[in-house]
C-alpha cells in the first residue's frame, strides 16, 4: 500500500444496519408534529410514503435472505401494492392512525429484521437483487444506503438536520460504489453517488445505480 492510498474502511455489518436505523429513528422522531404529507426532498413521494418505502426496503432485503434456498433470479414473490398512482409499491405500510410514532416503530421493526438476517445468514449465501447477486454484507450495505439517503429525503421535507457518521458512509460507499471518489467527505460523496448532491470536479448524476454483486 502506498502512503497516499486510502485504506479500505472495512465491510458493512449487521451492527452498521442497526446503527443507521437507530440514528434515523432518533432524527426523524425530532419532528412529531410536522406535516408528513409534504414532499420528501427531490422525490415524488411525501415524507410518510418515503418512510414506508424505507421500511419496505429493509423488510424486503431481510426477506430475500430468508428462504432455505434464496432465489437467485427474482425477488421473493410478495404482492406489492400502491396506495395511490405514482406512490411506492410496498408490502409494508403503517396504519395512519398510529401517527409518526407508529410509522417510526414500523421502520425500526423492519430494520431489526434485516439486522437479524444479516447476523444469522452464512456469509457465503447469495440472493437476487436487481443490481447484482449479493451476499448478506451486500444486503446490509444496501440497507444502510437506503436508510441514510431516504432519511435525508425525509429530513429535508420536515426541516430537520441530518448528517450521518463518516465511517458508516465510507463503508457503504466502498461496498456498493467502488468507483466513487474516496478522498473527500464520505457523506457528500454518498449523496452525489445517489443523485442527491454536487461534488467538485464531477457532473451531477441524473441516473445512478450501485453494484450489489458479491465478490
Amino acid at each position: 500500500m502506498s502512503r497516499t492510498s486510502t485504506p479500505h474502511p472495512g465491510p458493512v455489518t449487521a451492527d452498521d444496519v442497526a446503527h443507521a436505523v437507530r440514528l434515523s429513528v432518533a432524527a426523524l422522531g425530532g419532528a412529531p408534529d410536522a406535516d408528513w404529507g409534504v414532499r420528501a426532498g427531490s422525490l415524488d413521494w411525501d415524507c410518510w410514503e418515503t418512510a414506508e418505502h424505507l421500511a419496505d426496503d429493509l423488510f424486503a432485503y431481510a426477506a430475500q435472505l430468508g428462504p432455505a434456498r434464496p432465489p437467485l433470479d427474482t425477488e421473493v414473490p410478495f404482492d406489492w401494492t400502491r396506495r395511490r398512482p405514482g406512490g411506492p409499491a410496498n408490502v409494508v405500510f403503517a396504519r395512519r392512525e398510529a401517527g409518526p410514532a407508529g410509522l417510526l416503530q414500523v421502520l425500526d421493526a423492519s430494520g431489526a429484521l434485516l439486522v437479524a438476517m444479516v447476523r444469522t445468514t452464512p456469509q457465503d449465501t447469495r440472493a437476487h437483487h436487481v443490481f447484482g447477486l449479493s451476499d448478506p454484507a451486500g444486503f446490509a450495505a444496501m440497507g444502510v444506503v437506503e436508510t441514510l439517503v431516504h432519511t435525508q429525503d425525509i429530513a429535508e421535507g420536515l426541516g430537520l438536520r441530518w448528517t450521518p457518521p463518516d465511517a458508516l458512509c465510507a463503508r457503504a460507499l466502498a461496498r456498493l460504489f467502488p468507483d466513487a471518489p474516496r478522498d473527500g467527505d464520505p457523506w457528500r460523496t454518498l449523496l452525489w453517488a445517489t443523485g442527491r448532491g454536487e461534488l467538485p470536479g464531477r457532473e451531477r448524476l441524473t441516473s445512478w445505480r450501485w453494484n450489489a454483486e458479491a465478490g
